[in-house]
């Protein structure tokens, strides 16, 4: 089974707003990332919330995922793929592939590019102008340590140790996150962040 995990936790701090609820194209900001990683075909999708869970729970489609709430959202982006992927312990994973809620123009031709790079390699990661970024895909065999990371970048190292192949989607856009309003209103009128 190949599972897709979207990362939507956090408090939005920098947006200084709920920006999973932040509208684009009249849609919500989350809804956009579970659309993509929806059509992708993966097999189960999961979506891991935290600071705002009660409000996008009311207000999100998501889009066929199951909602995950990570009371330890505070802690960091890792503490929320930590939380999600205990939601997916007993399943017979043969990767799970990670992309962010605020990445809205996240391709699912980049989702398709990363794993089929994969190619048996313990991890594989989308990279856009040559900077790392998501989707990040992982084999089973690494689940188990990547839930022991720390921090908003403790997944990094460990995806560095493993060899992760690098897979440029420079082509397929999409790669950049929203952190601000100003970010978003470019994205809403065709630029990007």
């Amino acid at each position: 089974m190949i599972a897709g995990l979207v990362l939507a936790a956090g408090s939005g701090e920098r947006f200084g707003a709920p920006k999973q609820l932040a509208a684009l194209e009249g849609r919500p900001l989350l809804e956009h990332s579970l659309r993509a990683m929806a059509s992708t075909g993966v097999d189960r999708l999961v979506v891991v919330l935290g600071a705002w869970a009660e409000q996008v729970l009311q207000q999100v489609d998501l889009n066929g995922a199951d909602p995950v709430v990570c009371e330890r959202w505070a802690e960091g982006q890792s503490a929320s793929l930590a939380c999600g992927l205990a939601h997916l312990d007993g399943h017979e994973l043969e990767a799970v592939v990670v992309a962010l809620g605020d990445q809205p123009r996240l391709s699912p031709e980049a989702v398709s590019r990363v794993l089929e790079a994969r190619d048996g390699a313990p991890a594989a990661r989308a990279t856009y102008g040559g900077e790392p970024g998501h989707p990040v895909v992982v084999a089973a065999a690494l689940l188990s340590d990547l839930r022991d990371v720390t921090g908003d970048v403790g997944a990094r190292a460990l995806l560095r140790r493993a060899g992760v192949v690098e897979v440029a989607c420079d082509d397929l856009g999409g790669g950049a996150d929203v952190d601000t309003p100003i970010q978003l209103a470019r994205l809403g009128e065709g630029g990007w962040p």
